[in-house]
């Protein structure tokens, strides 16, 4: 049995998804017990020239919900960039996931060879629907996940790699 375009994409991105919002919770809960400011975590990055936790998980976001409305050639849906919580940053998290969760599985199955085209920092891209998706937006994906993480990390919270995972 082969993998679908589908089986590659949303279920991927909604569970990453869902464990950054666990590990959110988590930061928020560590915060308040702590007495931080959560716009300090919020605002955290591992380098000066690094982009802080607010735009990981933002441009984790674009990623995912442009990737799902691209390949099924429905209209990206955009939000704008004004998380400075961790409220926000869920609520962000919730509607990305009820986005691509409302993308159906015929609507991305077959876009393998779909031409896509995207601006990305100035640049303009092109691709076929299946290097997009395996070569561009997961490994994407996951770096902004996983620097999320990092930072978290990096700022004292008490998560590991099953909290990266997930259950």
């Amino acid at each position: 049995m082969s993998l679908s375009m589908y089986q590659a994409s949303i279920p991927t991105f909604v569970r990453g998804l869902k464990n950054l919002s666990a590990i959110l919770a988590k930061a928020s809960a560590y915060a308040e017990s702590k007495k931080i400011d959560q716009t300090v975590l919020v605002n955290a990055r591992l380098a000066p020239d690094m982009f802080p936790l607010a735009r990981q998980i933002q441009i984790a976001s674009d990623g995912v919900k442009g990737c799902a409305a691209r390949l099924a050639g429905v209209e990206v849906p955009s939000f704008p960039d004004n998380e400075a919580s961790f409220a926000d940053l869920q609520e962000r998290i919730n509607k990305t996931i009820s986005f691509i969760e409302s993308v159906k599985p015929e609507q991305i199955d077959g876009s393998e060879e779909k031409a896509i085209h995207l601006k990305v920092g100035g640049r303009e891209l092109d691709f076929k629907g299946q290097p997009y998706l395996l070569e561009f937006v997961i490994p994407n994906f996951y770096f902004h996940l996983t620097a999320a993480y990092a930072i978290l990390r990096h700022n004292g919270l008490d998560i590991g790699k099953r909290d990266f995972l997930g259950a």
